[in-house]
């Protein structure tokens, strides 16, 4: 009697079953026709796959690892191709010694073809009784009354929903093999359809229900396909793409990341944005590494919006070097803060390392005052380029040494060991609290967050970055004189170093709280420019998938370091629109000052 299992199954039965299948569940990578590979086995091992296909064909007692007869190599046996390397790794303990799966699919007459290789793997006993390798037989099978007449270690692969009452049968089988075409059209580009997904995931779950491992086969192979049947608790994910698919698959779950912290939005009164007036303050903002796709990861987990966002005045800016296409932190904070694009690794002199004038110095000419606030050390690249003059962003001893000779009055970062706790600090009344800097009626004010490196959001650091701004603010403005202040957004390019998903997103959310409180400032006073820009992008962020009312992103990335792209920049307040537009970032210091109506 033949029962179709998929069309009776209780559904109680796949519910409870199942959710003891997830709670069991571990995806496994299967290499489709492995044999075709550059490295057949070799490959699919070092990558921890865990199934492996080859087809076989037999001819003159010979069994050859090819689809047909008329494809015949004679060296590729399937001994030299995969019993020989099996074996190898059992005797030597090489790689992983992961579970292996073998599949073999026979394309010839099934009877003898199976006898002549249970012939060949009674000679290779460390296989045959390896607990953690199983032998499936696909392809051309004996009929099912026969699979019982074989011995324990030849198990079946089954391709059909119906199933028979024959139960030695039933338990030979360990595999449910489908074609994918069968249930859906999806060529794995875009969405699985809510319809199709039902489909799938209905055969999956009745396989599942039955105590049966499940793989489609002719299934669509590419990330956006790896992760949706890793979703659905398909068992083994069928690939051509032995290293791609097992990269991705390992790291998918570091690369998603479920929001906890957030921002709130302010949204602006627009009063004074875009107003031809007379402009008193400064505050620019810098995320380092923060490009459009870090923006992006931080508002979509923020609910679909940042304080960022209700900009207007937007525009690109690029950020290559004096000597390199792709910058780094030194030479683009130089940039931004001189106007000059010098060398990489420069902290504020030019391509002759000679000084070069940065905003402190230029405003203070004009009675100004100036303050510097970071997440990063007071050392750090982009932090220094604004108040220091060295050539080479690893002489942290003579950039701490310059702090104290600079025209800044207000400093907060992190790296207090850099000065040798506070001692090289002169001039400053340093302070022991963040919330102290705002009524603080000292001439020049400084606040170390940390001794050594400043802590991440996700570990601890708080709202420190947009207290200090607020407080810095407070501080600068009560001096009753024009002030310039930049604020840096320092470990959003930290975690896109380390390709972490949770820390881009998290700091740029921080960094958007800061923004808020510059931007709060520029409403409150009307005569303030807010410019938030980054310095470079760093490793080459995108967001495949997420979920928006979840707060979850899925990032990916092309490197460990920075990129070459533009970044983008916003400004709010009186002459924004000057800042509208692509340029290069050591532009940006020129239109400064011209919107201030000074001279360089």
């Amino acid at each position: 009697m033949i029962r179709s299992f998929f069309f009776i199954i209780c559904p109680l039965l796949i519910a409870t079953q199942f959710v003891q299948a997830q709670q069991g569940n571990h995806y496994k990578i299967h290499s489709h026709n492995d044999y075709l590979q550059t490295v057949p086995f070799w490959s699919a091992y070092a990558n921890e796959l865990e199934s492996i296909e080859v087809d076989v064909f037999c001819k003159n007692k010979t069994l050859y690892a090819t689809h047909s007869e008329s494809d015949i190599i004679i060296e590729r046996t399937f001994q030299a191709l995969y019993l020989q390397p099996i074996q190898k790794i059992i005797e030597l303990e090489l790689g992983n010694q992961q579970e292996i799966q073998l599949l073999i699919d026979i394309k010839s007459e099934p009877y003898k073809t199976l006898d002549k290789l249970i012939s060949i793997l009674e000679k290779y006993p460390d296989v045959i009784h390896n607990e953690k390798i199983s032998i499936v037989i696909s392809g051309n099978r004996p009929e099912e009354k026969d699979y019982a007449n074989y011995a324990d270690y030849i198990t079946f692969d089954h391709q059909t929903l119906e199933i028979s009452d024959n139960e030695k049968a039933w338990e030979k089988i360990a595999l449910v093999s489908l074609n994918f075409n069968d249930f859906s059209e999806w060529n794995g580009k875009g969405r699985l359809t809510a319809g199709d997904y039902k489909k799938v995931k209905t055969v999956i779950d009745s396989v599942h229900s039955l105590g049966k491992s499940f793989r489609f086969w002719g299934a669509p192979d590419s990330k956006t396909a790896w992760k949706v049947f890793k979703e659905l608790n398909m068992d083994f994910i069928n690939t051509d793409k032995t290293y791609a698919s097992a990269a991705y698959l390992k790291d998918l779950e570091n690369r998603m990341y479920t929001n906890e912290i957030f921002s709130e939005v302010y949204i602006p009164t627009f009063s004074s944005d875009k107003k031809n007036m007379p402009i008193k303050n400064v505050i620019l903002l810098i995320g380092d590494g923060n490009g459009l796709s870090q923006i992006s990861s931080s508002l979509l987990a923020n609910g679909g919006d940042l304080t960022l966002a209700q900009m207007k005045s937007i525009g690109f800016i690029t950020t290559q070097s004096a000597d390199d296409f792709t910058t780094d932190s030194a030479a683009a904070g130089t940039a931004l803060a001189t106007g000059e694009r010098t060398y990489n690794r420069a902290i504020g002199v030019d391509t002759l390392q000679q000084p070069l004038v940065n905003y402190s110095e230029l405003l203070s000419e004009y009675n100004y005052v100036s303050g510097c606030i970071t997440s990063d050390r007071m050392t750090g690249a982009t932090p220094g380029s604004f108040y220091a003059h060295q050539k080479d962003r690893s002489d942290v001893r003579e950039i701490a040494g310059d702090l104290s000779k600079s025209k800044l009055s207000l400093f907060v970062g992190g790296g207090s060991e850099d000065f040798q706790g506070k001692e090289r600090v002169v001039g400053y009344d340093m302070l022991d609290k963040v919330d102290a800097i705002g009524s603080s009626k000292s001439d020049k004010v400084g606040f170390f967050i940390s001794e050594k490196e400043v802590p991440s959001v996700l570990n601890g650091r708080g709202s420190v970055l947009a207290e200090a701004t607020k407080n810095g603010i407070q501080f600068l403005s009560s001096k009753n004189k024009p002030f310039f202040l930049m604020v840096e957004g320092a470990q959003i390019d930290n975690y896109g170093h380390t390709n972490n998903v949770s820390g881009i997103v998290s700091e740029g959310i921080d960094f958007d709280r800061a923004i808020t409180e510059a931007v709060k400032y520029a409403d409150k006073m009307g005569n303030t420019l807010v410019i938030v820009t980054a310095d470079h992008e760093t490793s080459g962020f995108s967001i495949p998938q997420g979920n928006l009312e979840k707060g979850i992103i899925e990032g990916d990335f092309t490197t460990h370091d920075h990129t070459a792209t533009m970044v983008p920049i916003f400004a709010y307040g009186p002459h924004s629109q000057e800042f509208q537009g692509v340029y290069k970032n050591s532009d940006l210091f020129g239109k400064i000052l011209k919107v201030l109506d000074l001279k360089e």
